[in-house]
């Protein structure tokens, strides 16, 4: 018989919470490409491939990724303080009502479900998910995210990578649904942004409080313009 160790634990439940199975809802979001299809900005395979690989790049590294590596380290600490700083800046980061809706939506979702976890191996909610429940006016989903990487003992960059692979996944998909591309396509622009993770993971992890930022206007407006957008096959 196999004995699972500690690092193949930790990565099997990174890959529980890459999985587009985890039941947080971020398979119902586009982030604001189902409008840039159709306003006609992503048409193909290419275009969308540059399209999310400038969102990986510009928005995920620089934000969301660079907030859940230090929030990762707050956890560790339970720096109740910097963790309530932290949530407070990525929801007041968010560009648009859909925006903060999502990261809203996943970070409760995240809560109960590591609060449903919990009671599942018969033990009572610790100190960290009682942290996470009670920033206000929601957990956002990088420090949900964080909080639930940070219980696996996986470091901050092995979190950052399962992250932004979960991410490009799910984007992905939207992306086979809403050009719509083929399967092979899809497989080709997850290979793609597969590549470009790394960059992404090293780029947030270098940034601190100086340097983190939300700023990729096109990205806003276009989610903005999805919350009105009359036929849409994605939540807003």
């Amino acid at each position: 018989m196999t004995t699972v160790t500690t690092t193949d634990a930790t990565l099997l439940q990174l890959m529980w919470l890459a999985s587009p199975a985890l039941p947080v809802g971020a398979f119902s979001y586009s982030e604001g490409l189902e409008t840039a299809v159709e306003e006609g900005r992503v048409t193909d395979e290419t275009q969308a491939a540059t399209w999310l690989t400038d969102q990986l790049l510009l928005a995920q590294a620089r934000s969301d990724l660079a907030a859940t590596a230090q929030a990762h380290a707050a956890w560790t600490a339970h720096d109740i303080d910097r963790l309530a700083a932290l949530n407070t800046w990525v929801l007041g980061t968010r560009e648009s009502a859909e925006f903060r809706l999502q990261t809203e939506q996943a970070g409760r979702s995240l809560c109960d479900w590591l609060r449903q976890r919990a009671a599942d191996d018969g033990a009572h909610e610790d100190a960290r998910i009682a942290t996470l429940r009670a920033l206000a006016p929601a957990p956002s989903w990088p420090l949900a995210y964080a909080l639930a990487a940070w219980r696996t003992g996986a470091d901050a960059r092995a979190a950052l990578l399962a992250m932004a692979f979960g991410w490009a996944e799910n984007m992905v998909q939207a992306a086979v649904k809403a050009v719509p591309l083929g399967q092979s396509a899809g497989q080709r622009l997850l290979g793609a942004l597969a590549a470009r993770i790394p960059d992404a993971v090293d780029d947030a992890l270098a940034r601190d409080d100086s340097t983190r930022q939300a700023f990729t206007p096109m990205l806003a407006i276009v989610s903005a313009r999805h919350e009105a957008q009359y036929s849409r096959l994605f939540r807003s």
